[in-house]
């Protein structure tokens, strides 16, 4: 049995599977899923777990190399955009529609219970080298 890191068995196998390039959408409890990535879902009740709270341990576990997120959170959900602004500085910012479009080509969406609006990013893996 691990120890340390994500203990969730189905997101641990998953984060090992990623590759370079590779998408991973970490996203709210309302945000549309579409067919065809694999999907871990951790809601459990209204905002358990936090979005912040599974973000931190993703990137505590995986190398990102960039990070894409809707440029409607700033105006519906400052504490996330100021989250994300602190941990992508290179932040790129699209339309909601555009991140639900791009989400189809992720290969793995982490499911938050995060009920407050827009929290949501795709990742990009990066290399470790």
């Amino acid at each position: 049995m691990k120890k340390t890191g994500i203990l969730n068995r189905h997101l641990s196998g998953a984060l090992a599977e990623l590759g370079h390039g590779d998408g991973v959408l970490v996203c709210d409890a309302g945000m549309p899923i579409p067919p065809g990535p694999r999907v871990v879902d951790l809601a459990f009740r209204a905002g358990v777990p936090s979005f912040a709270e599974v973000l931190d341990g993703l990137l505590a576990e995986l190398v990102v190399e960039g990070a894409t997120a809707a440029r409607e959170v700033h105006e519906a959900n400052p504490p996330t955009a100021d989250l994300l602004a602190a941990h992508f500085p290179r932040l790129e910012l699209v339309a909601h529609d555009e991140l639900k479009a791009r989400s189809a080509g992720a290969r793995l969406v982490v499911r938050t219970g995060e009920a407050r609006p827009y929290a949501n990013v795709l990742l990009r893996c990066g290399v470790f080298f």
